[in-house]
C-alpha cells in the first residue's frame, strides 16, 4: 500500500517564516509583514482547496498508467486516438465468464484449456463472444492444424491454462500495463495466461484493413492466442502476399494482404521473425 505522502527528510526550515525579534518584541514593520504573509497564505490555501475540489469532481474515474512497451503482444508507438462511439470506453472492471465447456479439439499433443470472460457494462454477451472464440480456435486453419496441440474451453478458472478477456479500452490498457505494455487504449495484448482483446478493435477493426470486421476478429484472436502458444512477431514476406497471422496487422499490412489464419492450404504460413 502506498503511503498517503512520500517519506523523506523534513523540508528545510525557512527563517523568514519565523518572527524577527529585537529583544523581546517584534517591530511594527515586521508585524505588518507577518500579517500580510498570513493573509496571502490564506488566499493561496483557499484557491488551492477550490482547485482540488474542481479537479476531483471532473476527473476520469479510471486513469490508464503511462508505461513503456515490453514483451510480446501489441502496444507502443501510437498517437492519440479518438474516443469510441457506440460502445463504452470503460466498463465495470469485473468480468462474467461464459458457461459450459467444449469437447477437446485437435489430434495430438498437450491439452491447453482456456476460459472466456467479458467485462461487465460493455453490452457484450459472454456466450456469444465465447462462441466466436471457439469457432476460431477449433477451425482446421487455426493452431490445432499442427497436429501437435489440443484445446478445450472450460468454465472453471482453476482448470484453465489461460483466459481470453474482452475488455473496454480503459480496462484493457490497465491490464496490459501491469505487464509493462502500453496499448494507448487502442490495441489488444497478451500477458502470460491472459489474452486481452480490446473492445474497440473488436467493434471497429482498424482503418484501411481491407477486409471485413469478421476477418480482423479472427486475426486478433489467432494472433494473441498465438503469443500464448509461444509464437513471436513476424514480418510481411512481400507486397501482395498474405500477411502472416503473427504480423502486427493492427499497425498496418506493410504491403501484405489481410490474413487471419496461421495455416493456409494445410501448411504453416509465416514470415521472418521480427527481432
Amino acid at each position: 500500500m502506498m503511503p498517503s505522502a512520500p517519506y523523506g527528510p523534513p523540508e528545510p526550515h525557512d527563517p523568514a517564516d519565523q518572527p524577527a525579534y529585537e529583544g523581546a518584541r517584534p517591530t511594527l514593520v515586521r508585524m505588518r509583514r507577518r500579517r500580510r504573509r498570513s493573509l496571502l497564505l490564506g488566499v493561496l490555501l483557499l484557491a488551492t482547496a477550490i482547485g482540488v475540489t474542481v479537479s476531483r469532481s471532473g476527473e476520469d474515474p479510471v486513469e490508464a498508467p503511462a508505461t513503456t512497451q515490453g514483451g510480446m503482444g501489441h502496444g507502443g508507438g501510437l498517437g492519440a486516438h479518438p474516443e469510441p462511439t457506440g460502445y463504452p470506453s470503460v466498463g465495470a472492471g469485473r468480468f462474467t465468464a461464459a458457461d459450459g465447456e467444449t469437447p477437446v479439439h485437435g489430434e495430438d499433443g498437450p491439452l491447453r484449456r482456456y476460459r472466456v470472460v467479458v467485462e461487465r457494462g460493455t453490452g457484450q454477451d459472454a456466450a456469444a463472444f465465447a462462441a466466436r472464440v471457439d469457432a476460431v480456435l477449433t477451425d482446421p486453419r487455426s493452431w490445432i492444424a499442427s497436429g501437435e496441440l489440443r484445446i478445450q474451453r472450460v468454465a472453471d478458472a482453476g482448470a484453465a491454462d489461460f483466459t481470453i478477456y474482452l475488455a473496454t479500452p480503459v480496462t484493457s490498457e490497465r491490464m496490459c500495463a501491469e505487464g509493462g505494455l502500453t496499448t494507448e487504449r487502442y490495441t489488444s495484448c497478451r500477458l502470460p495466461g491472459q489474452v486481452i482483446i480490446n473492445l474497440a478493435r473488436w467493434q471497429e477493426a482498424v482503418p484501411d484493413y481491407g477486409a471485413p470486421l469478421e476477418t480482423y476478429r479472427t486475426y486478433v484472436i489467432n494472433h494473441e492466442v498465438g503469443h500464448e502458444f509461444g509464437e513471436e512477431h513476424e514480418a510481411c514476406p512481400g507486397p501482395g502476399e498474405p500477411a502472416p497471422v503473427m504480423q502486427q496487422q493492427t499497425y498496418g499490412l506493410q504491403g501484405c494482404v489481410a490474413n487471419a489464419w496461421p495455416y493456409l492450404d494445410g501448411r504453416r504460413y509465416s514470415g521472418d521473425i521480427v527481432p
